[in-house]
């Protein structure tokens, strides 16, 4: 009675052996497959908008009035505390044992132009618009207003989705600009009226440092970050399901996404930034 039991059960402990690899990659297709449906909406938008530059430019008006009315005074008072409290006194602290608070200026090149900026930029665009695009496109999913344009022939990648993506790229790309001008104000109000640093002396040393190649690494780096912002928040409303718990898990999941995607997308390009420019690494 013995053997016949072994025998049948061995068929079942094979099968467990086979069925481990399956088990294994059944967490990991389903981000991957999600992954490329993004790329794939992202090479759409961008031949919609080389092949058909006309008609959404009214929308991307709109969406980009929107995005400064909301987005600007957080990312101003962001930056700036920012600035002020972490490379401002941490960084300004250690130049004041050396007797240069002054030379906080050209550290802040690398910390406020280069990262911190754009990054605190991209997440508060993420933070206030992302969620937004996101919610106002799940919401016309599960109302089937999507489903709607799709029967009267509307393209909704084209009516919905390309202006906002335009205008994220856009304007965060230009809010940069004010990014950059505000977290160098936290650093200048840390240097000069906390540590006592020589206003000129912080100036000069800003500017000595400074090459057009951070100003426009920065800008064209941030709205990368915006273009990654508008794909991840547009493709999760589109596919948002379930009802309004469904709404609120894709504007959850989309921030997340768009989060990770940007710190993995800085590290690469910050990467090939300085190793094509190793002239921007040499302080002056």
């Amino acid at each position: 009675m013995s053997a016949p039991t072994n025998d049948a059960a061995a068929p079942r402990q094979a099968t467990k052996v086979v069925r481990r690899p399956r088990a294994l990659l059944r967490g990991v297709d389903g981000p991957l497959v999600q992954a490329g449906e993004m790329t794939r909406l992202a090479l759409e938008v961008l031949w919609m908008a080389i092949r058909r530059p006309w008609g959404y430019w009214a929308e991307v008006r709109d969406q980009s009035f929107d995005i400064l009315k909301l987005c600007w005074i957080p990312m101003a008072v962001s930056c700036t505390a920012f600035g002020l409290g972490a490379p401002g006194l941490q960084g300004g602290n250690l130049f004041s044992l050396f007797g240069i608070p002054e030379r906080l200026g050209s550290f802040f090149v690398m910390a406020s132009i280069r990262e911190f900026a754009p990054w605190v930029n991209a997440m508060v665009v993420a933070g206030v618009v992302g969620t937004a695009i996101t919610a106002d496109l799940g919401a016309r999913r599960i109302r089937e207003e999507i489903d709607a344009m799709e029967v009267l022939g509307v393209d909704p990648v084209r009516t919905l989705v390309l202006p906002r993506v335009i205008a994220l790229f856009i304007m965060t790309g230009l809010l940069d600009l004010v990014a950059l001008m505000f977290g160098i104000l936290g650093g200048y109000i840390a240097a000069v009226p906390i540590l006592g640093a020589n206003p000129a002396a912080f100036v000069d040393s800003l500017f000595n440092n400074l090459t057009t190649t951070d100003v426009w690494g920065s800008v064209i780096k941030t709205a990368l970050f915006g273009l990654i912002i508008g794909v991840v928040c547009c493709y999760k409303g589109l596919h948002a399901s379930g009802g309004p718990i469904g709404v609120g898990r894709a504007v959850n999941q989309a921030v997340v996404i768009a989060f990770a995607a940007i710190w993995i997308f800085n590290m690469v390009f910050t990467t090939i930034l300085l190793g094509l420019n190793p002239d921007i690494q040499v302080y002056r």
